[in-house]
């Protein structure tokens, strides 16, 4: 068979979506500058295809340019191509960033906390996830049957993660029918969301070579449990040694954790729609499904907003401070890793440049995407992190979206994310 060899180049944009072009390999070395053509109003694309509203009209023309930091090239050893694929940043023909970019709003988001304590920030990206490969047989939450069941999808996950260049930490059966979950280990914060995308993306190669599919969508049945995405995350100095820790202090939070922690509880509210940003991600995030429901902090509580996970009594303090993380649970896979890690990102260091403290009272996360974009939309500070086009576009984009399936009954719009997520 004559084939020859193509390479995908492409974001993960802001309908949690990864989109881009291909070319032939042969044209690696000049598409290294040039990237791939691209325009505007590509940023509109709703998660169900159609761009339904956009500021940027027909005209304009963007490159996206590949990251050499952030190639996939995993050769699945079956008679499929490889996935070969750049994630890339979204530049203007001058070769400046777009502001519209979402790898660039993350990149801001760190500079931000840089200015803001010096400090920088490691994360790591939890999915939970189906995968229509098993079958549904009741009380196997978390079992070795479950986890026999899927047979051998989960190595070739964690293989294809490996040989992505990100480093595997567990895949388990979950709560929920036909349920998994993958972690991977703790890495800075743009590399980090890049491994959240390639997990994802390798998660959905694995599963179509073995003629199946992994769903992400947040809410894949109406009656049944809900999918996640967790950011676990710490803080560290430049020199990389960890700053999160503190034995004698509320929740066991250094200063500059605790600002950071309070920042991200004071803003919540608003980056809900950054986070958590389809009508499905708020049928998840209702009581007694093991989601948050209002902005709060608590000691290893998984219903919490934000959670202060565990760290095992045996290791020596030095390792106790390494490993301290805390989790942030309102967010799901209709996000793009870099919006919702960003949002994280810039409201920590808002926490701590206000030097703001841990609140007394938790309030009410939004029932609706609808309520959480008001909510967004009445944020200064969210709109000093976006800047006017960008907030603008990210508005319209997903009120277009609430607007195109408002008359969806609960089980036909977890019917209608389960096919595209």
């Amino acid at each position: 068979m004559l084939r020859e060899e193509l390479i995908f180049v492409g974001t993960c944009d802001i309908a949690g979506l990864v989109r881009g072009k291909g070319f032939p390999a042969a044209e690696l070395p000049a598409r290294r500058k040039t990237g791939i053509g691209w325009t505007h109003s590509n940023l509109m694309q709703t998660c169900f295809g159609p761009i339904l509203d956009t500021p940027f009209g027909t005209g304009g023309d963007l490159m996206i340019v590949p990251d050499p930091s952030a190639e996939v090239h995993v050769d699945f050893r079956d008679d499929t191509p490889a996935e070969h694929f750049f994630l890339g940043d979204i530049r203007e023909p001058d070769g400046t960033p777009w502001v519209c970019c979402v790898r660039e709003f993350l990149r801001r988001s760190i500079v931000a906390l840089k200015a803001a304590s010096g400090l920088q920030l490691l994360a790591a990206f939890e999915h939970e996830f189906v995968y229509t490969g098993v079958e549904d047989l009741p009380g196997h939450a978390y079992s070795l049957g479950a986890f026999r069941r899927q047979g051998v999808f989960g190595e070739m996950l964690m293989a294809a993660i490996r040989a992505a260049s990100a480093k595997p930490d567990s895949f388990l059966a979950e709560y929920g029918p036909r349920q998994y979950e993958m972690t991977v280990s703790p890495v800075l914060a743009l590399i980090a969301a890049d491994q959240g995308v390639i997990a994802r993306e390798m998660a959905r190669g694995a599963a179509f070579r073995l003629g199946h599919r992994a769903v992400f969508s947040p809410m894949p049945v109406a009656d049944g449990a809900g999918a996640g995405v967790h950011i676990h995350f710490s803080l560290q100095d430049e020199a990389g040694a960890p700053v999160t820790f503190d034995a004698d202090a509320p929740y066991n939070l250094s200063p500059a954790a605790t600002h950071f922690a309070a920042g991200l509880l004071h803003h919540m509210p608003a980056i809900c729609a950054i986070t958590a940003p389809s009508p499905v991600s708020y049928l998840r995030l209702t009581p007694n499904r093991w989601a948050p429901t209002e902005a709060d902090i608590k000691m290893q509580d998984r219903s919490a907003a934000l959670r202060v996970c565990p760290v095992f009594a045996t290791y020596d303090e030095q390792a106790r401070a390494a490993q301290f993380n805390l989790e942030f649970r309102v967010c799901d896979a209709a996000a793009s890793p870099y919006m919702a890690l960003g949002a994280m990102i810039f409201a920590g260091a808002d926490g701590i440049a206000r030097k703001l403290e841990l609140p007394k009272t938790a309030p009410p996360l939004p029932h609706s995407l609808g309520e959480a974009l008001d909510v967004m939309d009445a944020s200064d500070r969210v709109k000093e992190w976006f800047g006017p086009i960008f907030f603008e576009a990210y508005l319209r984009h997903k009120r277009s979206e609430v607007a195109y399936v408002a008359d969806l009954d609960p089980q036909a719009l977890c019917a209608r994310y389960a096919d595209v997520y």
